[in-house]
Parts: structure tokens; C-alpha cells; sequence
């Protein structure tokens, strides 16, 4: 897998494409070059508060409602996932269109992006703070890896225009399957 910071542009870009084509494909297909059919997607969401570290990356006080995204996708042939991401957003900023409290609703055509839109928030920035580390008990089963063996961890950190963080997303990928891969135009 190859997790470039150009899928952000590309999945800002879909958020006005008609629904058939948001349907038809998704960041993990981008990422991979796997077709819809060659993955298993699940999604799990669940109501939290913010701990003191999201709470300040957030800018809300500890306690704040927040709804946590856990996503797993995985090749059909294989057992174990291909990352671990859990998403987090401020509760309040999303309750108004009820469909994004709801996993049920999952995969949302065009990504998170796409869902936040419904609620008039556009991402402006996202900041990924990424890490090497050894992989966690659990990360190790979910990943298929030891427990010695690295993970990227990635800390994913959007704003909106204003500046507000809208999400905050903590992304492990097993550090022997993904490169990471970064573009940087430049001006002339």
C-alpha cells in the first residue's frame, strides 16, 4: 500500500462528484489498486468523551462528546486488516444530519470529507504527524505481524477554514507493508 498526502486533494475533489462515482470507489481502492470487490470494509462507531490529549487538539474541554470511527478493511482473501484507523469528531459539530451518528451508513460515498459536507464543514488542512513505533498486543493480531515488528502510526489532524479542528484520526499501518509517499509542489 502507498499512502500519499495527495488522497487528501483527490478525496476534497469527490465531494461534489455526482453519487454513482463517489460510490464506485474509495481511499482504501486509491491507495491499493484493489477493485470494491477485492475488500471487506466494516465500520463501528461509538459515543465517547475527549481525553485531555484530543481535547486539547480539539480545542474543547476534556469530557466533550465525541463519536469515535473505528475502520477496518481487509483484502477478501486474507485475515487480517490492511490498517487501523479510529476517527474522532466532535459530536456536536455532526448532530445535526443524524446519518453520520450511524455506522449503518458506512462506507459513506466519498469519504469523510463527503460526510462533513452534509453538516457544511470543509476540510482547508489536514496535518499527518507520523511516527514509527513497535506494533501494540492488539495491533500485532489485528495487523499480522509480531509484537517486535513496526507500525506507522499517523496522526491525522484536519482544520476547516477557520482553522478549527474538525477531525483528529489515529491511523496504524504495519510498517512492512506501506510506504509512505509525499508530494510537495513548489512554486516557481
Amino acid at each position: 500500500m502507498t499512502r500519499s498526502n495527495t488522497r487528501h486533494a483527490w478525496e476534497k475533489a469527490r465531494v461534489r462528484k455526482p453519487l454513482a462515482e463517489r460510490k464506485a470507489t474509495g481511499a482504501t481502492e486509491h491507495d491499493t489498486g484493489l477493485k470494491k470487490q477485492d475488500l471487506v470494509f466494516t465500520a463501528v462507531y461509538r459515543e465517547t468523551e475527549a481525553c485531555s490529549h484530543l481535547a486539547k487538539i480539539f480545542g474543547v474541554s476534556p469530557g466533550t462528546a465525541l463519536v469515535e470511527r473505528s475502520y477496518r478493511t481487509q483484502h477478501v482473501d486474507e485475515r487480517h486488516t490492511l490498517g487501523i484507523v479510529r476517527s474522532y469528531l466532535v459530536r456536536e459539530d455532526i448532530a445535526q444530519n443524524q446519518e453520520l451518528l450511524d455506522s449503518r451508513n458506512e462506507p459513506w460515498p466519498g469519504g469523510t470529507q463527503s460526510q462533513l459536507a452534509t453538516v457544511g464543514i470543509e476540510f482547508a488542512k489536514i496535518t499527518e504527524h507520523v511516527t514509527a513505533r513497535s506494533a501494540t498486543p492488539a495491533e500485532a493480531v489485528e495487523l499480522g505481524i509480531g509484537t517486535s515488528d513496526p507500525v506507522l502510526h499517523i496522526e491525522k489532524v484536519a482544520q476547516d477554514p477557520t482553522g478549527r479542528v474538525v477531525e483528529v484520526a489515529h491511523i496504524a499501518l504495519a510498517g512492512d507493508r506501506t510506504r509512505l509517499e509525499f508530494t510537495t509542489p513548489l512554486d516557481r
